[in-house]
C-alpha cells in the first residue's frame, strides 16, 4: 500500500484516483478550486465531470499543495496541459529528492515546443519523472472498463514500481524507455483528432475517418522518429491506439470539439461548448512549431492550424488536403521494375 497524490481533480484524476484507491492505496486528491474541492468532500462525485463515480469515504481531498504532496511515494499530475508548468512549480518547493511524479495530461508547450515531462523535469528537478498514456477515457476508467496504457520512464525501477501501483485486473500496463515517443504520440493525436471531428461535422464518412487515422498515424511517426521516437511506439498503444479512440470516441473532447467546427462554430465556440479544456487546440500550434524546427511535413496537422487561427473553412481544409500533389504511400518500399 502506497500514499499517492492525485494533483488534478478534473475527469482523469479523479478516474485515477479511484482506481488507484481500488487497488488499496492511500489517495489524496488536490485542486487549486476550493469548490470542487468541497463539492468532491461533501458528495463523494464529481458531478460536473465524472458523474455516476462513487468515490471512497476515506479518500482525502485538499486545496493545500503541500499536503498533497508531502510523504507520498508517487505524485500523478493530471491538471489540464497549459497548467501543467505553473502546478510542477508550485509544488517544487515540497517535492523531495528523488520522489515520483507522473505526467498524466497530453500536450505540447506552445512557446517552448517542450514535453510535459519536460517541463516537469526543469520546474522540479529533483523529482523522478514518468509518463502515463493511452487509450483511455476517463468515463470508461472510472466505470471499470477493461483498458491497457503505458508508463514510461527512464528508468526500469521506477517503471515496474508504477506498473505495479496501476495494474489490477480492469487495468493492464506495459512499461516503455521511450518516453519521449510516448508523449509526442499523446499529443499530437488530439490535433488529428480536431481533424476527424470537424470531418464528422462536416457530414462525412468511415472512409474519410480511415483516412485521416492512417495518414494522420503516418505524420505523429513521421515527426516523432525524426525527434527520436522510437517508430514502434507510433504504431503501438500510445500512438494508433490512442489515435484510433480518440478519434472515434464520443468520449472525445477533441473530437467533439472538432465536429462543431465543422458545423460552423468557431473554435471559441466550440471550446466553450464542450466546457472541458480541449488539449488539441493548445497543440496544434506546438506541432507546428516542431514542423518547421525538424523540416518534417504535417499537411492534416497543418490545415487544423488553419481553421483554427487563420480563418481557413473546414470545407476549403480538406479540399486542400484531397488536391495536394500526388505522393506514394511508402516511398521506403522498393518498385521491382
Amino acid at each position: 500500500m502506497a500514499n499517492i497524490g492525485i494533483i488534478g481533480a478534473g475527469s482523469w484524476g479523479t478516474a485515477l484516483a479511484c482506481l488507484l484507491s481500488d487497488n488499496g492505496h492511500n489517495v489524496t486528491v488536490w485542486s487549486a478550486i476550493e469548490s470542487e474541492i468541497q463539492m468532491l468532500r461533501t458528495e463523494h462525485e464529481h458531478k460536473d465531470k465524472l458523474p455516476g463515480i462513487i468515490l471512497p469515504q476515506d479518500m482525502g481531498f485538499t486545496t493545500d499543495i503541500e499536503a498533497a504532496v508531502t510523504d507520498k511515494e508517487a505524485l500523478v499530475l493530471a491538471v489540464p496541459s497549459p497548467y501543467t508548468r505553473q502546478t510542477a512549480r508550485s509544488m517544487s518547493p515540497y517535492v523531495k529528492n528523488g520522489q515520483i511524479i507522473v505526467s498524466a495530461a497530453k500536450g505540447i508547450e506552445e512557446n517552448t515546443l517542450m514535453t510535459l515531462s519536460e517541463i516537469i523535469a526543469q520546474e522540479v528537478p529533483q523529482a523522478d519523472t514518468a509518463v502515463l498514456s493511452g487509450p483511455s477515457h476517463a468515463e470508461e476508467v472510472g466505470r471499470r472498463m477493461p483498458t491497457t496504457i503505458v508508463v514510461g520512464a527512464k528508468c526500469r525501477k521506477t517503471a515496474e514500481f508504477l506498473q505495479n501501483l496501476f495494474m489490477n485486473e480492469v487495468f493492464r500496463v506495459y512499461i516503455s524507455p521511450d518516453v519521449l515517443g510516448i508523449e509526442l504520440g499523446g499529443a499530437l493525436k488530439n490535433v488529428v483528432a480536431l481533424a476527424a471531428g470537424i470531418a464528422d461535422g462536416l457530414g462525412y464518412g468511415d472512409n474519410t475517418k480511415a483516412a485521416l487515422i492512417t495518414r494522420g498515424i503516418s505524420e505523429i511517426a513521421r515527426l516523432g522518429t525524426t525527434m527520436g521516437g522510437r517508430w514502434e511506439t507510433f504504431f503501438g498503444l500510445t500512438g494508433i491506439g490512442d489515435l484510433i479512440v480518440t478519434c472515434a470516441s464520443m468520449h472525445s473532447r477533441n473530437r467533439r470539439a472538432g465536429i462543431l467546427i465543422g458545423k460552423g462554430y468557431t473554435m471559441e465556440e466550440a471550446m466553450a461548448e464542450v466546457k472541458m479544456v480541449v488539449e488539441g487546440v493548445y497543440s496544434a500550434k506546438a506541432a507546428m512549431g516542431l514542423s518547421r524546427e525538424y523540416k518534417v511535413s504535417l499537411p492534416i496537422i497543418e490545415r487544423v492550424n488553419g481553421v483554427l487561427f487563420e480563418g481557413e473553412s473546414a470545407a476549403e481544409a480538406v479540399n486542400s488536403l484531397m488536391l495536394r500533389d500526388k505522393k506514394l504511400e511508402n516511398p521506403l518500399i522498393p518498385w521491382e521494375t
